[in-house]
């Protein structure tokens, strides 16, 4: 009988320390803060058109990733890589925005220097050509994000994400018309 009593308690006590919160709350992995979405300017794209890729990063509340251009060397910008494959070309350079200048508490030094940094949601263009020999139908373009995100408290790891971009091309601009106008208003 008292050894039923005493696991009853024991049980009863591990369910309330388990339902009591976290002293130290859970530090999400580099990988949980952004969320990148991509998209593309024309649908379909025909074979020897201009186009650009969208890559949407929305970023955790409570985070942010330092900007293309950060404020001291030693910090790691964030950087979007196409790796194209066979039919797509360049048409430029990829078009980041200028980011914001954050002093955070651990920047609190004796020099106060603000950190140029994205929050919130950024967007960065990526201007390409899909050449005259592009394949036709599906296609993707594959795309390496990598960014260091930090906290008020805190910075994590480094890490890259693989980006996908699904991209449809189509023999002649006949059918081809434009695509999410709020991530490229000058379609």
């Amino acid at each position: 009988m008292k050894l039923a009593a005493a696991i009853a308690v024991t049980a009863v006590l591990l369910i309330i320390v388990a339902a009591l919160p976290s002293a130290h709350p859970q530090i999400p992995s580099g990988r949980e803060v952004v969320s990148p979405s991509a998209y593309v300017s024309l649908e379909p794209v025909a074979r020897g058109s201009s186009f650009q890729l969208a890559v949407v990063l929305k970023i955790r509340p409570g985070f942010h990733i330092n900007a293309r251009k950060p404020s001291a060397d030693y910090l790691i910008p964030t950087d979007l890589r196409a790796n194209l494959p066979a039919g797509f070309k360049s048409a430029g350079e990829i078009s980041y925005p200028k980011g914001e200048l954050r002093t955070f508490a651990f920047t609190k030094t004796p020099l106060n220097v603000p950190l140029n940094v994205y929050q919130d949601k950024v967007v960065l263009r990526v201007p390409l050509t899909a050449q005259s020999d592009a394949p036709l139908g599906a296609q993707h373009i594959p795309l390496k994000l990598r960014y260091q995100a930090c906290s008020n408290e805190v910075c994590l790891p480094p890490v890259t994400l693989d980006v996908d971009v699904p991209v449809t091309v189509a023999a002649s601009a006949a059918n081809s018309h434009p695509m999410h106008p709020e991530l490229f208003p000058t379609q």
